[in-house]
């Protein structure tokens, strides 16, 4: 990784979490909110991979918890394997299409959202468990598929100016029906 692209990387994930804590988080719909961080991390993961993704899950995460004054370490430690399999699937993969954002924004921030009540709930955390959290987690997945697409572009756009080729994704050429072969 380039000390361009660690920079950009940086920046992406310090101005995501500033939003999600100054304006995102404010904003309810349908009585769950948006998280921004996921969808951030899983855009860095599926644009950089499985290291990058899990650096800036866990640098995103190790902002929040300091910014926010929670249980330090577990925002971070949820956020990590986030980027680690999303980075994962990306390198093994490969999935693109025109729903690949939807489908992997929604499946990254279920797998924090639960992941973060499941170490709440492991750690003994004292909050009642009832079927509003189940709510608010559906809701939060269903808002951040939304808004997953336009994350994932313009993740893009401020990241691939300083991608490498190895990382940049090749696109097919299209076949042309008068010059198949089988014609």
């Amino acid at each position: 990784m380039t000390l361009a692209l660690g920079a950009r990387l940086a920046a992406l994930a310090l101005a995501g979490a500033l939003l999600e804590i100054v304006g995102v988080s404010q904003v309810s719909v349908f009585g769950g909110n948006a998280d921004l961080s996921p969808l951030i991390v899983a855009a860095a993961a599926m644009l950089c991979g499985s290291m990058a993704g899990a650096v800036v899950g866990f640098g995103t995460g190790l902002f929040l918890d300091l910014a926010l004054v929670q249980t330090l370490g577990l925002t971070s430690l949820v956020l990590l394997g986030v980027g680690y399999w999303v980075g994962r699937l990306r390198e093994e993969r490969d999935p693109h299409g025109p729903f690949m954002p939807l489908a992997i924004g929604a499946a990254a921030t279920l797998a924090a959202e639960g992941g973060y009540a499941l170490v709440q709930f492991l750690l003994g955390v004292d909050a009642p468990v009832s079927w509003l959290l189940v709510r608010e987690i559906v809701t939060t997945v269903l808002v951040n598929a939304l808004i997953a697409t336009p994350v994932f572009a313009l993740a893009r756009r401020w990241l691939e100016p300083s991608l490498p080729d190895s990382l940049r994704r090749r696109r097919r050429t299209p076949t042309r029906p008068g010059l198949s072969p089988l014609s």
